[in-house]
């Protein structure tokens, strides 16, 4: 179950920081730019926050 989780880390962060790159860029670059910059900012938060939601299985019982 842990290694779920550290992959669902290892997808958010990037896509979190890269999409809010995108979004700030789509905020004050240049006006051509901008819808582009919009969709791609948008997309990856989008993705990292879906990856969020991948079902984990439930952790293992050990039988002693």
């Amino acid at each position: 179950m842990s290694r779920n989780r550290t992959a669902k880390g290892i997808v958010l962060v990037p896509c979190l920081l890269l999409g809010g790159a995108f979004l700030s860029a789509a905020a004050w670059g240049e006006q051509s730019n901008q819808g582009l910059a919009l969709m791609i900012g948008l997309g990856l938060v989008g993705a990292g926050l879906l990856a969020q939601f991948i079902p984990t299985p439930p952790p293992e019982k050990d039988e002693a």
